[in-house]
């Protein structure tokens, strides 16, 4: 008989403002499911990032069903799982924990999430050559979904050389030479004059990172960019991008998509895209205005 009751949770840095557990929970209900999502912040419990393999046999022991992993715990968590999913192990970083039979199961729901998301929000988008700031655990699925979507060459930029250049070796060596490339900030500017798009794919503009990831004079009106960010919807970048004349995909198409695979993961059970890409918007406009009243509480 199917199960009709579920707990899972998230692992991560700052993820007080997460929207996981509205949208996993606010299907569950809508499917005439029980579903308990619970937040284990790093920070609030005052752990490392390399404590996610504790953390992951605890959440095993005390009866969950799964787990999303983000930032900074993508990469980290692969040595304390059992197995992972081909997309998983293609990219090395998972976001997604299925424990099944006692076995913790690695997933990667990042790729699907934001190709479902660019596909919606950017459909005529030209993919020749895109920039990509980050080589993280979000980068690698985004990195991944670009190419797979159709992007003749992907570059990948990253303060940290050898992960960019990892990245871009793996990248290659999974779709053809000469499709990604690794490059320093400081090519930025280069690169962006002859680019057709930007993506973004690192905590910069979150709500626990504020700000923006890269110098404002560099958007220009042929370039398009999208977001990974989702909390604000409405980051610095995107705001800025738009003032210059940028096309843009905000963070939140990705969050619903890549949460209903996760959810099906999760429940077995086939989740509505379109109730959870409304749910973001809604669950965004509420929590802006929950913003909003505690700002002016404090002034």
């Amino acid at each position: 008989m199917a199960k009709e009751s579920y707990l899972v949770g998230l692992i991560g840095s700052g993820i007080g403002p997460s929207f996981s557990p509205a949208l996993h929970e606010r299907e569950a209900d809508r499917q005439g499911l029980r579903l308990v999502y619970r937040l284990i912040d790093i920070d609030v419990l005052g752990l490392p990032p390399e404590a996610v393999g504790d953390l992951l046999r605890s959440a095993r022991d005390l009866g969950f069903d799964g787990l999303n992993i983000t930032h900074p715990c993508k990469q980290l968590v692969l040595e304390h799982l059992d197995d992972l999913a081909p997309q998983a192990a293609a990219l090395g970083a998972v976001n997604t924990v299925v424990f099944e039979g006692g076995r913790a199961i690695g997933h990667n729901t990042d790729v699907t999430g934001f190709a479902a998301s660019f596909a919606r929000g950017l459909p005529d988008a030209p993919l020749e050559r895109v920039v990509q700031l980050g080589a993280g655990g979000a980068g690698a699925a985004v990195a991944h979904a670009l190419l797979t979507l159709g992007a003749e060459r992907v570059t990948v930029v990253d303060p940290l050389p050898e992960r960019a250049a990892a990245l871009a070796d793996s990248l290659d060596a999974h779709f053809g030479a000469g499709r990604a490339a690794a490059a320093a900030p400081t090519a930025s500017a280069d690169l962006l004059s002859r680019a057709d798009g930007l993506v973004h794919a690192t905590p910069t503009g979150m709500a626990a990172h504020p700000g923006m990831p890269l110098p404002a004079d560099l958007l220009h009106p042929g370039l398009w960019v999208a977001e990974v960010v989702y909390r604000p919807l409405e980051t610095e970048l995107l705001r800025t991008a738009r003032a210059a004349g940028c096309d843009t995909l905000d963070g939140g198409g990705m969050a619903a998509f890549q949460a209903a695979d996760a959810f099906r993961l999760f429940t077995g059970r086939e989740p509505d895209s379109a109730r959870m890409l409304a749910d973001i918007a809604h669950i965004a406009g509420t929590a802006d205005a929950t913003d909003a009243d505690a700002i002016a509480a404090r002034q």
